[in-house]
């Protein structure tokens, strides 16, 4: 009773089924929006210029500034100047509210 058995290859095949793992969905990628793009949408869709049907949002995209305006170049910070910077801001308020306060 105790004779080991050799499975077969169509039982072994079997339960390698569930260690196997399904190829992943392919998906299309599109590209990514621009800020231009995203501006044109903006102005050109008049679902973006409400907010759930009910809330005006056309003032609101009047007013935001362009993307030129918003960019900035990076800037490296060094903690020690930034602390510095800082601290000599913070000490030279604290003097004018004391000489404020003795006038």
């Amino acid at each position: 009773a105790d004779i080991p058995v050799i499975p077969d290859l169509e039982e072994v095949q079997e339960e390698d089924l569930a260690m196997q793992v399904a190829a992943p969905p392919s998906v299309q990628v599109n590209r990514v929006l621009t800020y231009h793009d995203l501006d044109k949408d903006l102005m050109k869709y008049a679902a973006f210029q409400t907010l759930d049907g009910e809330v005006d949002l056309k003032l609101l995209t009047k007013a935001l500034a362009p993307e030129n305006e918003l960019r900035e170049d990076d800037v490296s910070w060094d903690w020690d100047h930034l602390f510095t910077e800082v601290s000599s801001e913070l000490v030279t308020e604290w003097d004018l509210g004391q000489s404020e306060r003795e006038d």
